[in-house]
């Protein structure tokens, strides 16, 4: 069995944001020379996720609106977690809701997903650099 792994870098403009890294998950793909196997996409941040769904704008601001609902940034009281310095108390939650990572099977040497799906970078705590973890392996 064969393994591959690299860690890709995103510093985002704002501090929600969500990023299609579905081509940057099939160049690792295209380098690692796996046809076979499974690729895991890991969030390395706690206030960053990575998840699949549809790239669809409308969903995009739908899913910012919903999770600003759950768990709003302001005010900053509302999170104890707030009381060590930090102002990310809500990042964390939107995190845990969105979930840490993503496992794709490989056939054929391509990424197996259902009708529409795509990966996706979200950032709660942004404007600074975070990365994710690539890791496949196969045959």
């Amino acid at each position: 069995m064969k393994s591959y792994y690299k860690e890709l870098y995103f510093n985002t403009q704002n501090r929600m944001e969500f990023i299609n890294i579905t081509s940057d998950i099939e160049i690792c793909l295209n380098g690692s020379g796996i046809k076979e196997g499974l690729c895991l996409v890991n969030a390395m941040h706690i206030t960053a996720s990575v998840f699949i769904n549809d790239n669809e704008e409308g969903l995009h601001r739908d899913y910012k609106k919903w999770l600003e609902k759950l768990a709003p940034h302001e005010p900053l009281s509302l999170y104890d977690h707030n009381l060590t310095g930090e102002d990310n108390g809500d990042a964390h939650h939107k995190r845990q809701i969105m979930g840490r990572e993503v496992v794709v099977a490989i056939t054929n040497g391509f990424l197996h997903f259902g009708t529409w799906e795509q990966i996706f970078y979200g950032e709660f705590d942004g404007c600074r650099q975070k990365r994710i973890l690539v890791k496949i392996i196969g045959e």
